[in-house]
Parts: C-alpha cells; structure tokens; sequence
C-alpha cells in the first residue's frame, strides 16, 4: 500500500472529491446518452464507473469483439470533461458462455447446479472463466489502457457477493492443490489440524478430501474454516490476474475493485486491501435499521481503516430506497446529502451512487437513482445536483486524512468466520452484532474510533470478539497491555486456535494469563433473556462463571442468572474482561468511562447523540471539521474559521441546522482560517 505521503501518486488523475455514479448506457438509446452527459454536467458529476455488466456487448458472440457503443460513450464524457472508472465486465459472464462452459457453473453444497441468468454466474476456480476473463479484461487494457478518458480501473464488481462458495468438481480438485500447498501435502497434518478422529473421519488419501458438502451430519470446522480462506484465495486470485493484466497496458492508472465492507461476511478485506491500489466499498443502509445512522459512521471508519487511514473512494452508495429488501423506505429530504457527506467526513475522497439514470426494465429498475424515472422535476434529481455542488465546493479537503484515532475495534475476520459456524454453545452471539453495537455507543458518545487488525498505537483497544486467535496475536494483545496500552476483551474470547481447536489449558486459552484469570463454564442464556449486574448494567445472550486470579479486580458481579454473585468485570493491570455481552444502555456508560481512564481525550463539544463532529488534517497545518446533524434539533458546535457549503465565517460557535451538514475550515488552518 502507498506511504501515507504519496496520496496524489496513486489517485493520479482522479478528480477529487469525486461525484458520480455507476453509468450503464447500454440500457438506453445514443440520444439518451447525449442527454446524460449534459445532464451530469448539471449535477457536477466529474466520475463515472462505466462497463461494470457490459461483457454481453463488448462480446456478443466468442471471440467476436463489438467496442463502439463503449467508444462512443466513452468519447462522450471525454468531451464532456467527466473522467472514467473503466470496469472489467467479469462479474456477468455472457449466455453463450455459460451454456457453451456449463461446468463454469456455481455448485452449492447440496449439488445444485445455479443457472446463468443472473450476475456472478460462476465459479471463481473455473480454468475456462479465469481465461475468458482475462481475454476480455486484456482486450479493454489494450483499447482503453492509454485513453485520456480513463482515469481507473474497477475490476469485477463485488467479489464473493452471490458466489462466495463453490461446491462444483472443479473447486475440489482447487480445493485439494490449495490444501497439499498449505499443509506441504502432509495428510497426517492436516488430519491432525482438522480433528478428524471425531467420527472416524480420517483421511487417507487426498482424493478423499472434498468441499464441506451436504452430508448426513456435521462437518469439521476445521474443514469448513479451511474452505472459507481457500473460497476467499480463489476470488483474490481471480482479482489479481485481472489487476495485472490491466496494469501492463495502463501504466499509471490505479485499480481497485468495490469491497462490501460493512457486510462482514466472506471476504478477509485485510488481505484484500493489500492488493487495491485505492481502497472502494459499496454501502447501502438498512431502510428500516433504527441504527442506520450509526452504521453509516461504522461503514466509513471500517473502510477508512481497511485503507490504512489514507483517503479512500465510496464506489456505490443510494440516493434514496433500494429495491432487493423487504420494505424499501426512501430517505427522507436531506438524508441522500448527509449520507454522502458522513461517508467524505470520516474519511473519503469520493462519493458515487448506484446508479446515474434508474432502469426502466429488469430487477433494478426500482433501485434509486441519480436522475429518477421523472426526471428532472424529481426532488431526488434537485438533491443530487444541489450535492453536486456542495461537493465541489470541498475541493481542498482532497487528499486529506482523518487523525489517527485513540480508541480502536478489533476485527479479525477468521475468528467471526470461525464463531459463527454451528454447534456453537450460542447461536445469538455473533462477532458482527457485537462490533456494531460496540462502535454505535462510541458513535453515540461522540468518541472517534478505528477498526484495526491488530493492536497499534491507539490508548484504548476494544475486543468484543474474537473466539478464535493465533498465539502470535495473543502475543500481540499481551505486550500491548504490558506497554500500558488498555484493552477490553469481551466473552467467550481466546477459547480455539484458527484451525478451531481448543488453545492448552483452561478458559479462556490463549488470553487467561493477560487477563488473571480462569473461566469455569460457559453459560449461554435462553433467548431475550438478560442478566442484572451490581453496577447497574445489564448483560444479554451470554454469561460465564469466572474465577479470577489474585492479583485481579472485579469492578462488577452478577446480581442474578445462572452466574449470580459471581464476577462479571474484571480488571487486571490495563486489561479488563467482560463475561457477558453489555446492553445497548451499558455500553454507552461503560465505554466513555474506560475511555476517561485510558487517558482519551473526551468528545468536542456538541458531539454525540445523533451529531458527528469529525476532522480531517491536510498538509501545512490544514485542518477541516465536519459536523453531521442526524437529529430534528439544530446543534451547537464549536469551531472557529470559514463554513465552506455557505461561505459564511464562524467566531466560534455555530449552528448546524436539524439534519443539516457544516464543513468549516479552522482558523490558523492555512493562515487566516
């Protein structure tokens, strides 16, 4: 990944704040299109991702290449002065190919083969994909790899989004070559990793090895935790032969490809965002997510993470509702603006939505859009122009970045793999759940925070998951706290190994000694039932019976449940340990406190309950803040200098108005404020 003095090298000739969306002109006709582009440039939209779905065009038949309707709209937002996102078309194989290579087809693990018809018909381990991808990825990098248009490369679109597994022959025969690699063809290893004495399922030879198919019974977590990093490695793999090829012929052009990283499912981000020249992700809320707001802020701060803390680009977002959940709410007046502008506060070089002209036909068509089925006498097309232009007016925050925070959540995405397979004791407690909810009461307090895979720098270091641990990050954790770092480590944490076996000793493993302490038994609880602690909070879902060491504190018991009387936060040194999952209510007490102790600095004032006051720093001593109005109330914020979207200058203090956003640029920031 770049230094975090290079930004300008690797953004190149990307305008900044990018504003956008992903334009699919295939859907209409050349006038249309014409139409389009003066209607962008209207909007302000000075970036387009363009082909994402067009492999059927570009090749209508095999080997029979058709580039001018791309040419064309290509040389349109050239004129026009609107750069291009150019995406390789792989994530929608063409019909022809699908029925000419069905063995190309995604298998599920009971044996059903998935018709094409729809995107990502595939399997990312298909030798006769990978070529025809990188046929038509190599044609587009030799046709547009030097175009003065083309400012980037987006490569597939989603990976692993509705083909993350594949259960098909040919994936098992990638499967076994990944495993005699990974395991230096020992067997004996790998049955020994795996647990296979459980059931007598030993094997014997690698050709007995398959994917974790439908069977009579369980499988070996092992197995599956093996698959899921194989399945991951496999759509990687597929990413990096597109991204290499387009490198040789466009030298100088960064490649990315959209992450979804909020969805926290089967894509170790971490890994990818080592290979991305830019850090991308796709958010869409949850409509009917009394927390949506929250999760805006959590979306932002896991991207801004994945990106190293160095500016990043947020490739799809909706302008209003979306049409693939099951109520789709349209945003309210305002919200489309705030949203954007959350997601450029925390961090972001960029915001462009999904789509630019909403579909008139197809399973999209009821997806929001930049320009609406009505046109331009839409109150979504008037919010999306007047966007345009507040984002144009933030030109000087480009290549910013956010300081660095002092509190950060820890996401390992092996270890959530790993919690949320079955026979589990708890089927409630997920890593997902408990990330959010961590992040939301310190987004409520007004604290910032980082997510990170690992400790570093920062004085507080919250842990509300993490089953499943490596000793070299049990290590990690051990010399952070040793350095005087804090760290909070929440339940049934440091219990099994990345191969989901259970670490020596007692509870909890490879993080008893850390903690000064030993846990004599796991005691999930039935569902919606909580427990009363003697400070006055509340655990859900789960609690254990702790026995601490000497030496360790216990800052709260249980009041009643299955633990009652018994410790149910522990300190030892700058280490704390948490045997149930805090409420909502709980965390916003408990968080801020631990905060305070660990030496944070308290939240600026009028931050929290539903305000974002954020920053970001640039050379010279540059320095803007950002404040998000989410409430019906107008706020009070301090900050002294120019409010950028209004021209108007703060003393001091200022109002943002209910649902409002303010960007002031602070006194001393470049001399004169």
């Amino acid at each position: 990944m770049p230094r975090p003095d290079e930004p300008h090298s690797v953004w190149g000739r990307i305008p900044r704040p990018a504003y956008g969306a992903d334009y699919n002109p295939e859907q209409w006709d050349r006038a249309t299109w014409k139409d389009d582009v003066r209607l962008m440039r209207e909007a302000g939209v000075n970036l387009v991702s363009l082909g994402v779905f067009a492999w059927s065009r570009i090749e209508p038949r095999r080997d029979a290449f058709d580039f001018s309707g791309l040419d064309e709209a290509v040389a349109l937002l050239h004129e026009a002065g609107i750069a291009v996102d150019l995406a390789t078309p792989t994530a929608a194989p063409p019909l022809w190919f699908s029925h000419a290579h069905p063995e190309s087809l995604p298998v599920t693990a009971d044996g059903r083969t998935l018709a094409p018809g729809s995107r990502q018909a595939y399997c990312p381990s298909s030798p006769v994909y990978r070529e025809r991808a990188a046929l038509v990825t190599r044609r587009l990098a030799e046709r547009y790899g030097e175009h003065p248009a083309v400012v980037m490369w987006h490569v597939n679109n989603e990976y692993a989004n509705a083909n993350a597994h594949c259960f098909c022959d040919t994936s098992a025969l990638a499967f076994r070559t990944w495993l005699r690699t990974a395991y230096g063809d020992d067997l004996d290893a790998l049955n020994d990793r795996w647990g296979t004495g459980v059931w007598g399922m030993g094997y014997s030879d690698w050709d007995q090895v398959t994917p974790p198919r439908t069977s009579t019974s369980r499988l070996s977590p092992g197995l599956w935790l093996d698959f899921f990093r194989f399945s991951d490695a496999e759509h990687l793999a597929c990413f990096r032969a597109e991204r290499d090829i387009v490198r040789a012929h466009s030298p100088g052009r960064p490649v990315t490809t959209n992450f979804m990283a909020s969805a926290l499912r089967w894509s170790d981000y971490w890994r990818w965002a080592r290979e991305v020249d830019i850090v991308s992700n796709d958010h869409y809320l949850g409509s009917e997510d009394p927390h949506r707001t929250a999760d805006l802020a959590f979306a932002a701060d896991l991207t801004r993470g994945l990106a190293g803390g160095r500016p990043w680009l947020l490739m799809e977002h909706s302008t209003s509702g979306v049409q693939w959940q099951p109520r789709n709410i349209a945003k309210l007046p305002g919200e489309m603006a705030r949203n954007s502008l959350t997601h450029l506060a925390r961090g972001a070089d960029g915001a462009l939505f999904f789509q630019w002209r909403q579909s008139a036909y197809g399973p999209e068509k009821w997806h929001s859009a930049m320009l609406p089925h009505g046109g331009e006498d839409t109150r979504i097309w008037r919010e999306a122009r007047a966007l345009g232009a507040s984002v144009s007016r933030l030109a000087d925050i480009a290549g910013s970045t956010c300081p660095p925070a002092e509190i950060a959540l820890l996401l390992d995405y092996e270890a959530m793999w790993a919690l949320e397979l079955p026979d589990r004791p708890s089927s409630d407690l997920t890593c997902g759940d408990a990330l959010r909810a961590w992040h939301r009461a310190l987004w409520t307090a007004g604290l910032a925070c980082d997510m990170v895979p690992a400790p570093g720098g920062q004085r507080l270091l919250l842990v509300p998951s993490l089953y499943a641990l490596s000793t070299s990050t049990a290590r990690a954790l051990e010399e952070y706290a040793a350095g005087g770092g804090h760290v909070v480590v929440g339940p049934f944490s440091g219990v099994v190994d990345p191969d989901d076996r259970l670490h020596p000793g007692p509870y909890p493993g490879a993080l008893g000694d850390m903690l000064g302490l030993r846990v004599d038994e796991y005691l999930p609880l039935a569902a919606g039932a909580s427990v009363g602690l003697d400070d006055g909070s509340t655990g859900t879902i789960w609690a254990e019976r702790v026995v601490p060491d000497d030496g360790t504190e216990v800052e709260a018991r249980f009041r009643d449940g299955p633990a009652a009387g018994g410790p149910a936060v522990l300190r030892r040194g700058t280490a704390r340990y948490l045997a149930t999952r805090p409420d909502s209510a709980s965390l916003l007490r408990l968080l801020p406190r631990w905060a305070a102790q660990a030496g944070c600095t308290p939240p600026p004032q009028g931050a929290g309950d539903g305000v974002e006051i954020t920053r970001r720093a640039g050379p010279g001593g540059r320095s803007w803040l950002f404040a998000v109005n989410h409430t019906d109330r107008p706020a009070q914020v301090r900050a002294a200098g120019t409010e950028l979207l209004t021209g108007t200058r703060s003393p001091g203090t200022f109002t943002v108005p209910a649902g409002e956003v303010a960007v002031v640029e602070e006194v001393g920031a470049r001399g004169e404020g």
